[in-house]
């Protein structure tokens, strides 16, 4: 693994100056200066497009991480269990219950932490069936998001079902010695339901994940950047809210976008941590750039969380001289999704693995390699850091022209040979194409034609690779099946998997 950092568009600490903007280090005199240059045009480009001049800050830097939507999820727990001590049956006597609720709490809490939720659990365990009738009516009453049971005696799962009755989503917390699998085979698979029987506490971390992932949905507004008509729709079941604005829109801004110090900052940065740089020039880079900043700025005009846009319909075109493809790789690393040619369910797709597991994905065109029967992911738009938002290392890349017009900046991003990786498609919203499988090498382009970051994965449980369900699938690190599934579950969403299902076309 390469061990370059900060890879988004923010200056390290150590180069800020006082006065500085947040997205670059030169002083906000010189900052003001490169911006004033573009203000006239900046105005004549908001008239054109009808935007409010009260919307548009030319001398702002916006800050790419800001616009990952960050929900209030309040998670209300309690351990039910039967009064200590307790004789014979399990978890047994030489449990030490007392000592194992302290640590698991602990445990809970820093979990909530660590993934941005609140946590809070009632002081007392429910130790009679009492307590747990007041516990239910009281998340009833207050509505928390989510509920977490920890269970310290195996012979009062009847308490656990009573409270998964409630309504409000439930993770039940079963250490080992608390469950067989009769008490757990139904229970666990009810819709609203999430059944942990581990002794991996990393698995609450990802549980709370589940549970913020959905708020996050529903708190993302998704700016559509194609055709002609300004309109609002929501993605039922996911709770996406989609703003379609024109395409011009974006045409515009970027064409009264300056090449200001920030722009020459994030050209510089994402050139100078290339393991080689091949077409590319820097004027494309700063056009690539300045793409980015227009991205940016159109998102916070329109109040929105993510972007997709109609790219290949710009550059077609020659409408804009660069594709978006850097910039956007910039933003699946800060764990905001630009999702490639307006598509829509692509763009969920995307924010899944951002939202579910704090990972970057990579929106693919499938292509079938026949004779070693291993599925190629391809295109020209794939973040770095590929194991995660939160780590400061990146894969290494090599910065490339985007492949079908042979201009601007694409990443093509080396996939580790071994890793296990994961597909996901929403095929509607309430519907999760999942499968997985392996990386087992990277393709250049050329002798190959195609998107500049091509990746061979071996599929998992796949006689032929032709049946791999959907287009525009998200590929990334991790064998995360189970986690996509229990998400689908929680929230009453169907799974499909290509091998069951080859004949369904998605």
């Amino acid at each position: 693994m390469m061990h370059h950092h900060e890879q988004n568009a923010t200056i390290p600490k150590a180069q800020a100056n006082t006065s500085a903007c947040s997205c670059c280090s030169v002083s906000r005199r010189g900052f003001l200066g490169g911006m004033m240059a573009g203000a006239a045009a900046w105005t004549v480009g908001c008239s054109r497009m009808g935007l409010r001049l009260g919307d548009v800050n030319p001398r702002e830097a916006i800050e790419v991480a800001s616009f990952r939507p960050r929900p209030r999820v309040r998670i209300m727990g309690a351990v039910v269990r039967q009064k200590p001590p307790y004789w014979l049956g399990w978890p047994g006597t030489s449990y030490k219950v007392e000592d194992e609720r302290a640590r698991y709490s602990k445990a809970f809490a820093d979990a909530a932490k660590r993934v941005g939720v609140g946590f809070e659990e009632e002081s007392q365990p429910l130790e009679s069936g009492e307590a747990v009738a007041a516990f239910v009516k009281k998340i009833q009453a207050e509505k928390p998001q989510a509920v977490l049971v920890h269970i310290q005696h195996f012979g009062h799962w009847d308490r656990c079902a009573e409270i998964a009755k409630a309504g409000i989503p439930t993770i039940i917390f079963a250490p080992i010695g608390m469950a067989f699998t009769q008490h757990v085979k139904n229970l666990s698979r009810q819709r609203g339901v999430h059944v942990i029987s581990s002794l991996e506490t990393s698995a609450i971390g990802q549980a709370f994940r589940m549970i913020r992932a959905k708020h996050q949905f529903e708190e993302t507004r998704l700016l559509v950047v194609a055709g002609n008509q300004r309109r609002e729709s929501t993605l039922e079941g996911l709770g996406v809210k989609v703003r379609h604005i024109p395409r011009v829109g974006f045409e515009e801004l970027f064409s009264h976008t300056p090449e200001t110090d920030e722009a020459r900052y994030v050209a510089d940065k994402r050139f100078r941590h290339a393991e080689k740089i091949v077409e590319p020039t820097r004027k494309d880079g700063l056009n690539a750039a300045r793409s980015f900043l227009a991205a940016k700025q159109l998102l916070k005009n329109e109040d929105c969380n993510a972007i997709t846009t109609d790219c290949l319909g710009m550059v077609t075109q020659r409408k804009v001289p660069t594709p978006p493809c850097m910039g956007a790789s910039i933003f699946q690393d800060a764990g905001v999704t630009y999702g490639c040619e307006a598509d829509v369910l692509g763009a969920a797709s995307l924010m899944l693995s951002s939202y579910l597991l704090d990972k970057p994905g990579f929106m693919n065109d499938p292509v079938p390699e026949t004779v070693k029967n291993v599925l190629i992911v391809a295109h020209c738009v794939c973040g770095t850091r590929l194991h995660g938002i939160d780590k400061e290392d990146h894969e290494p890349y090599i910065l490339r022209s985007h492949s079908e017009s042979g201009i601007g900046v694409s990443t093509q991003v080396l996939w580790r040979k071994g890793q296990k990786a994961t597909l996901v498609k929403f095929q509607d919203p309430k519907t999760i194409i999942v499968d997985t499988g392996t990386v087992v090498g990277n393709v250049n382009t050329p002798p190959a034609g195609g998107c500049r970051t091509s990746v061979e994965l071996a599929m998992d449980n796949m006689e032929d690779v032709r049946d791999v369900l959907g287009f525009h699938q998200n590929v990334f690190y991790g064998d995360h099946r189970r986690d996509v599934e229990a998400f689908a579950q929680m929230y009453g969403m169907r799974v499909i998997h290509s091998p069951e299902h080859p004949e369904e076309k998605a």
